[in-house]
């Protein structure tokens, strides 16, 4: 270990004040925003001509955020060196007629959002969180952080089979939400109050993102407290570790420029104009190039020389089901981050992003772990390939190895975030 380490079992504490404070993707944007400004970070807008001056600066585009460091000097073919994350969650959505109901009872109309395990969502306090549209055209965040929606599970009584024969949710008749009693469904009932929450007069909000979360604050777990369970960690634990060693490792004497990348939507395919697939991360860095005086051959070099993690939780060993993953490859809780490797290219690992990798977690004193599916299973993916084919930049997915990937509430270790952490700082140091 060349240095001690920046980060401790404080960085976890911070985690879970993160994880509370980004119930939406808007949200945890919001908030890694709020980091970037204290550490000196600032906005620049997109619509705006950008300079090449140094320092760090960030953009935001709805539940996406971008910031780099440009150290004094940097030349324009300079290359980069990329923490990719996201910010969305797989969850319950708000449909464009939210108001329903039937039998004396008010509900919520809510869209699936990505692969959730379904099941994580019942019997459990939910808020409301999201995005307004205001008649001017302009966005107000909305957090309603209290028990409000609850999605009740049919009683053992009328479902004998459920503990012999699993489960059985249809997506569109198990999983509305009940909110109140009432007969009288009334269109404009949820907005009306949401209106009424925000301070908005009536008829003010014209647009809206909305999803529920779950109330349960973040929380220690186990005898020696060496276990975190709380909501989202898939993938704002990786936002947070990015943002945190990017606002550490900023400085005059680097030899790359560390940039964090967060998008939007890789539940879904990452296919917008704020995930993964969309032009933004390129454009931010053709901009940087060209903002400190760079041409075409310099963009190209700099890309030539970039590296990015593409930063995602990854499947520990499973007590219960250890004959699901690969009888070789068991990552730990608490062992450290994990280097994700597919051959198809779930994950854009290769050998020598394998080297850049080991290299880092040497540098930070951390170990690491490898994992890879089980072969008669399929492998999931990330934005790592994404980045790599969409931009021609080495990619090498990472992550911290969790339980209950997809659950309402899941279960990490708690020292793995802050090594982590710590490998990242290596990684952006160069």
């Amino acid at each position: 270990m060349s240095e001690p380490s920046r980060f401790d079992r404080g960085h976890t504490d911070d985690l879970m004040s993160f994880l509370t404070a980004g119930p939406s993707p808007y949200h945890a944007v919001a908030a890694t925003a709020e980091r970037l400004e204290k550490a000196g970070f600032r906005q620049v807008a997109e619509t705006d001509a950008w300079d090449g001056t140094s320092g760090g600066k960030y953009v935001v585009r709805g539940g996406a955020i971008v910031a780099w460091y440009v150290p004094e000097g940097a030349a324009a073919h300079t290359p980069f060196r990329i923490v990719g994350a996201h910010t969305d969650s797989p969850n319950l959505r708000v449909k464009p007629l939210p108001d329903s109901g039937s039998h004396g009872w008010r509900q919520v109309a809510v869209e699936i959002y990505g692969g959730p395990l379904l099941n994580s969502w019942l019997d459990r306090d939910l808020g409301l969180a999201g995005r307004l549209t205001l008649r001017d055209g302009s966005t107000r965040l909305v957090n309603i952080d209290r028990p409000l929606l609850r999605v009740p599970q049919l009683a053992i009584h009328l479902d004998r089979a459920v503990s012999s024969e699993g489960l059985k949710l249809d997506k569109q008749r198990h999983l509305q939400p009940v909110w109140g009693l009432g007969d009288d469904v009334r269109d404009g009932d949820l907005i009306a109050f949401l209106e009424q929450e925000s301070g908005l007069t009536a008829g003010e909000v014209t647009g809206w993102d909305l999803m529920v979360h779950s109330v349960e604050p973040p929380a220690y777990l186990g005898r020696d407290r060496d276990l975190l369970a709380g909501p989202r960690m898939d993938n704002l634990l990786s936002v947070h570790a990015a943002v945190a060693a990017l606002t550490a490792v900023a400085g005059p004497d680097l030899p790359y420029i560390p940039v964090l990348a967060a998008f939007d939507h890789e539940e879904n395919g990452s296919q917008s104009d704020t995930g993964a697939d969309g032009p933004l991360l390129g454009g931010v860095l053709e901009r940087s190039v060209f903002a400190r005086g760079g041409s075409y051959e310099d963009k190209a070099r700099a890309f030539a020389g970039t590296v990015c993690l593409s930063s995602d939780t990854g499947h520990a060993v499973h007590p219960n089901y250890a004959e699901r993953h690969d009888p070789t490859h068991h990552p730990r809780i608490n062992g450290g981050p994990i280097l994700k490797v597919n051959v198809n290219n779930r994950y854009a690992t290769d050998g020598s992003g394998r080297a850049v990798f080991a290299a880092a977690c040497e540098r930070a004193g951390v170990p690491f772990q490898s994992f890879v599916s089980n072969n008669s299973m399929p492998c999931g993916t990330t934005i790592g390939p994404i980045t790599a084919a969409r931009h021609g930049i080495r990619t090498v997915d990472i992550g911290v190895a969790i339980l209950s990937m997809h659950s309402a509430r899941e279960l990490c270790g708690a020292d793995d975030p802050f090594l982590l952490a710590n490998t990242l700082v290596a990684f952006l140091e160069g």
